[in-house]
């Protein structure tokens, strides 16, 4: 844990406004998402979709660190990610693609990791994600897309194994 310097809410560089305002979409994509998902079809088209919000992940993490940090962008780059993984995982847990327990497991640990930065937060205390966070949300963001791909359905094992390490981290 370390003391938070003064941040802004929402900053006033190019970089932290496109950095926050590729989180929003993402956030306001998911369900989008989790609907194609539940209607199973097409399946390619919600493959691709997934991808895309990874990639604002991705791009809007490099974009974020070219500016200040913003307490927008603190708060809602690990929520957008947060609810991607679990409207989407209970999503393939309620069309029988994936199993309640390791989704269930992964939503329980992903509230109490935010209410424990939140409940730091409030204090002036910014907590960052370890290295092993991030690898986490890589391999929970590869085990959905396992779960989407076309070419995978013969295959699920590989997606709930990928689902099941997911845990594990």
């Amino acid at each position: 844990m370390r003391s938070s310097p003064e941040i802004h809410l929402i900053g006033t560089s190019r970089w932290a406004l496109a950095a926050n305002s590729l989180t929003v979409a993402r956030l306001a994509l998911s369900p989008v998402l989790a609907l194609l998902v539940s209607y199973r079809n097409p399946w390619w088209l919600t493959f691709w979709m997934g991808w895309l919000l990874g990639a604002t992940d991705v791009i809007d993490g490099s974009l974020a660190r070219r500016a200040t940090p913003t307490r927008m962008g603190a708060f809602l780059d690990p929520l957008a990610d947060k609810v991607v993984v679990l409207l989407v995982g209970f999503t393939l847990v309620g069309i029988g693609r994936f199993p309640l327990l390791p989704v269930v497991i992964i939503a329980i640990r992903e509230v109490a990791i935010m209410v424990y930065r939140s409940y730091w937060g409030r204090r002036g205390l910014a907590i960052p994600a370890r290295q092993s966070a991030k690898y986490k949300t890589l391999v929970q963001g590869v085990a959905l897309a396992a779960a989407l791909c076309p070419p995978l359905d013969p295959h699920p094992w590989l997606a709930d194994g990928l689902l099941w390490l997911a845990v594990g981290f």
